[in-house]
């Protein structure tokens, strides 16, 4: 089964840092972790009619957690930061959080 550009973007991350990007054209999902640099930029292209720039990526481990005496650790999660072309229109999803 060939992944589809809605099963590698999972969701935007919103956070103050991320807010700062939106100037720079610069935006942050979460993506599949089994997904490369050239599967996110052809996904975001695809979703958000956009040209990108270039994709950098970053893998952060879960953090360790205890529930009583079991400890367990949360997922690991990949995160891509996603700049976008200076000729290129922004991503409105975005856009409208910023106003």
């Amino acid at each position: 089964m060939k992944a589809t550009a809605y099963d590698i973007i999972i969701r935007p991350v919103l956070t103050e840092k991320t807010y700062d990007f939106i100037h720079e054209k610069r935006y942050v999902f979460e993506v599949d972790p089994r997904a490369s640099k050239t599967q996110i930029r052809q996904a975001v292209e695809e979703i958000f009619g956009v040209k990108v720039k270039s994709v950098n990526t970053v893998r952060t481990l879960g953090k360790m957690k205890r529930q009583g005496a079991h400890t367990g650790r949360r997922p690991t999660v990949k995160k891509a930061y996603v700049k976008i072309a200076p000729d290129s229109k922004g991503i409105e999803f975005f856009e409208n959080m910023v106003q």
